[in-house]
């Protein structure tokens, strides 16, 4: 919703706010690549290899607003969404690109993957469960980071991220239908919720690792380690148990800090 956004730009620039001007990272160079043009950074997630021409590091709040407005809201449609799914939209299509953060809000809703927020995802966001969508988006989102090559590098701080917003989501819509009681209440609740699939899988993992056997479905990553020979058998369902109950952790984790803000 219109009202929403400097609130989700608030949210976003907490991971995306601090100065950086590592040569070794190819988007703080002006030319894209590792010391091709300018060495000027990266500052409220604006980058010197896509806005060439701005002074990255005097960049101020009201420099950045407009960008942020015009590069990731607009195109997701923020003013028109509900409230939480503006929210989780919007800071997915900053971090991984507003076409994808479209898409993964499309299916959430069951329409056409197009990457165009039209009037029909409009209306079926209208009409849908806001919480139900906001939970599909943020698993979109955490199943996506994990098949990426960085992972092992920044995928701590990214499922931090991820579960996050779905918290912050989570209380606004909780928030707005009825009261801030209500959203702390609604929070504990699926902080409860996450702790006990974390250690259910935690378990699983444990039993699995001992046996060499287990029940559990494995994630589409999994399956495509499986299939490149990567992992084999009992080995991959620990893993994906491990890298499941690591996730719903940081869940609660998000809950019981955001229910207690």
């Amino acid at each position: 919703m219109k009202a929403n956004f400097t609130n989700s730009l608030a949210f976003t620039l907490k991971y995306e706010g601090v100065y950086s001007s590592n040569r070794k990272d190819p988007g703080n160079w002006t030319g894209g690549k590792v010391g091709v043009g300018t060495l000027k950074g990266t500052k409220y997630g604006i980058a010197a290899h896509s806005y060439p021409n701005l002074d990255i590091k005097n960049l101020t709040l009201d420099d950045v607003k407009p960008i942020y407005e015009k590069n990731y809201w607009r195109p997701i449609q923020g003013d028109s969404l509900p409230l939480g799914i503006d929210l989780t939209t919007f800071d997915s299509g900053v971090m991984s690109g507003p076409t994808r953060s479209a898409k993964w809000l499309q299916a959430a809703l069951g329409v056409k993957q197009d990457g165009v927020v039209g009037p029909n995802t409009l209306a079926k966001a209208r009409m849908s469960d806001a919480r139900s969508i906001v939970k599909k988006i943020c698993a979109k989102r955490t199943g996506f980071v994990q098949s990426l090559k960085t992972f092992i590098t920044f995928g701590k701080g990214w499922i931090t991220r991820i579960a996050a917003c779905e918290a912050q989501a989570l209380k606004m819509i909780v928030a707005t239908a009825s009261t801030a009681a209500a959203a702390t209440t609604a929070l504990q609740t699926e902080a409860k919720a996450a702790a006990s699939k974390a250690k259910q899988q935690a378990s699983g993992a444990a039993a699995t690792g001992a046996s060499g056997t287990g029940t559990y479905a494995v994630s589409d990553q999994v399956a495509h380690w499986l299939a490149a020979g990567v992992i084999v058998g009992a080995v991959a369902l620990v893993v994906y148990l491990v890298w499941r109950s690591h996730v719903n952790k940081t869940r609660s984790d998000a809950f019981t800090k955001e229910a207690e803000a």
